[in-house]
């Protein structure tokens, strides 16, 4: 099954600010492979193969959701700044688009950043606790008394975000503290300059083929693939 093959190994990293960024992600400095959309954005390969977070999650899910929908967020991320540029040079009429535009860049860049956290932030072998000496459990004992109870805030608030969104820990670097968030659709209730660790997606289409209606059984098999590792990393950037 070669074309069910996404073993690229992630490299290079970069600080960026902002509730929405990625601390420091590897995968945006990967490059696409053939059908890479025109522009800054690019999708970054899996760095796991489809099937590799079997049984918690199916490699058919894996392959639309990384494929189609994010590859669709790269695109359309692309196409906003493509229509802002025109918008700035034609001027006249064109202004009255920014608006419009604008939207369609948050949403649609939005979903392609916390899309490249979430694949990172799952691995094969994941699961369990963070390592008891690493900084990010050692932080999210500080912040919310032990991991037990971490979990369990981040599974409620994944699991009660209205409609489409997802589940995020991030860092805020101005009280320096782990914070717990939901984000409706992608853009939405976010805090400025929380720098997102772990984000889990709960729009449907991360879970439907196996879990159908069923968003916290979806979400309890998320916990089973966390690569706290790369959690950790990205704690350690973001301070």
């Amino acid at each position: 099954m070669a074309n069910m093959t996404r073993r690229e190994v992630l490299g290079g990293a970069a600080m960026v600010g902002g509730w929405m960024m990625l601390g420091s992600d590897p995968a945006l400095a990967a490059t696409q492979d053939a059908g890479a959309a025109s522009g800054p954005y690019v999708l970054p390969p899996l760095p796991y193969d489809y099937a590799d977070l079997e049984p918690h999650i199916d490699a058919q899910t894996m392959k639309l959701h990384h494929d189609i929908h994010h590859a669709g967020y790269v695109k359309k991320a692309n196409a906003a700044l493509a229509t802002l540029e025109t918008i700035r040079s034609e001027g006249g009429d064109q202004i009255a688009r920014v608006r419009e535009v604008s939207d369609a860049l948050s949403f649609n860049l939005s979903g392609h950043l916390l899309h490249s956290v979430f694949w990172s932030n799952m691995a094969r072998d994941g699961g369990g606790d963070p390592e008891p000496n690493s900084g990010i459990a050692r932080m999210i004992k500080r912040d919310f008394g032990s991991v037990d109870a971490f979990r369990g805030h981040f599974a409620a608030a994944a699991q009660q975000v209205q409609g489409s969104g997802w589940g995020i820990l991030a860092y805020e670097p101005n009280a320096k503290r782990l914070i717990v968030l939901q984000a409706e659709k992608h853009n939405n209730l976010g805090v400025w300059g929380a720098v997102p660790l772990l984000a889990v997606d709960v729009w449907e289409h991360a879970y439907y083929l196996k879990y159908q209606n069923k968003r916290s059984g979806y979400i309890k098999a998320f916990m089973n693939v966390i690569n706290w590792s790369d959690v950790d990393t990205r704690l350690r950037l973001a301070q």
